[in-house]
């Protein structure tokens, strides 16, 4: 043992044998002057020890609600796929009872079916429904919704067929103006690629005097498309040195279709 530390043990020992051989009223006093000497070290430790204690409480505390808020958000995400799953199933259900009082409605012969494709690059030229020959479905038949002319069928397969719309240059439909003796040919323009572009209505006659919302609808002229189906309103009409033309706002929301019905027949 080195000399300092033995020096210091014999001072604490003559110190203790001091104390303790003293009166009790002198040792009293002498641990009232410790007990005195080390209270605000007693007193910094209880503090610690009860910050020490809180702040594991609260650590406990932040985990519980942790758990509560992670099973909080499971819950809320199992509530939010189950509303999609319930507006799918409630818009299903809609266009279903649309469909079926269409059928009930119309005097066509109609097979329903859904629309199963469509393309970005072509979203206002062609579409796929989930019904084909298999169903009696062929060739340049027209394809309705509840809300007037979509197009017409381009080609037929088994089991699908794909749709020519309104909206594509391709697709020339013979129409009539409402309230007006006027006429033309309908069809959809290069290049439009808007929501619900609009189509060109030509070779009306040079003082063609329409307003905008006039209906137009099919004439039946050429076979294709029976008449008096919805196709759309004038939108502005356009004067030439020869003859008019006319901008048409499709009748159908091409951008939001669900369920069409293609024309077998005509009933009578």
């Amino acid at each position: 043992m080195k000399p300092l530390n033995l020096i210091a043990l014999l001072l604490f020992l003559a110190g203790a044998t001091w104390a303790l051989t003293r009166s009790e009223p002198i040792v009293r006093e002498i641990q009232v002057a410790y007990f005195k000497a080390i209270a605000p070290t007693l007193k910094s430790g209880s503090a610690l020890e009860t910050k020490a204690r809180e702040l594991l409480t609260e650590t406990k505390h932040s985990k519980e609600l942790d758990a509560e808020l992670s099973t909080i958000r499971g819950e809320i995400g199992r509530l939010r796929i189950i509303e999609s799953r319930f507006k799918a199933l409630e818009r299903e259900n809609s266009e279903l009872r649309h469909a079926l009082n269409f059928k009930k409605a119309t005097s066509f012969d109609v097979v329903a079916a859904q629309i199963i494709r469509r393309h970005p690059t072509t979203w206002w030229q062609t579409m796929e429904i989930n019904a084909g020959e298999n169903r009696g479905i062929g060739i340049q038949l027209s394809v309705l919704s509840n809300d007037g002319l979509v197009g017409i069928i381009d080609r037929p397969f088994k089991q699908r067929s794909s749709v020519l719309l309104i909206t594509d240059e391709k697709c020339q439909v013979s129409v009539r103006v409402e309230g007006s003796p006027e006429g033309g040919i309908l069809s959809g323009q290069r290049g439009e690629f808007e929501r619900n572009p609009t189509l060109r209505l030509q070779y009306l006659s040079k003082n063609a005097s329409l307003k905008p919302g006039q209906r137009v609808f099919t004439s039946g002229r050429g076979g294709i498309f029976q008449p008096n189906i919805l196709v759309g309103t004038i939108i502005s009409v356009e004067r030439g040195p020869l003859d008019s033309e006319a901008l048409v706002k499709p009748a159908v929301d091409l951008s939001d279709l669900g369920t069409v019905f293609v024309v077998l027949s005509e009933n009578h």
